[in-house]
């Protein structure tokens, strides 16, 4: 499992293992926090297509679907 800490999570780039619509490389556009510092959410953006999706951080812990960087 990756270590990841949520505070440098914004524009981190992630690279999906298995990829959907030829989107394979993201980058994390936005997360919010709560009063406690708790992320609540987190938005992922691919960097070909532009969309953005919205993702619980935590998966991004599963290597299995989940590369940290752009490989």
């Amino acid at each position: 499992m990756h270590q990841i800490n949520p505070k440098k999570l914004l524009h981190s780039k992630w690279t999906a293992r298995k990829p959907n619509n030829k989107e394979k490389h993201f980058i994390i556009s936005k997360v919010e926090f709560n009063e406690e510092q708790l992320v609540v959410a987190c938005v992922l953006e691919a960097i070909m297509s532009k969309k953005e999706y919205s993702i619980d951080w935590r998966d991004l812990k599963n290597q299995e679907n989940w590369l940290q960087g752009w490989c």
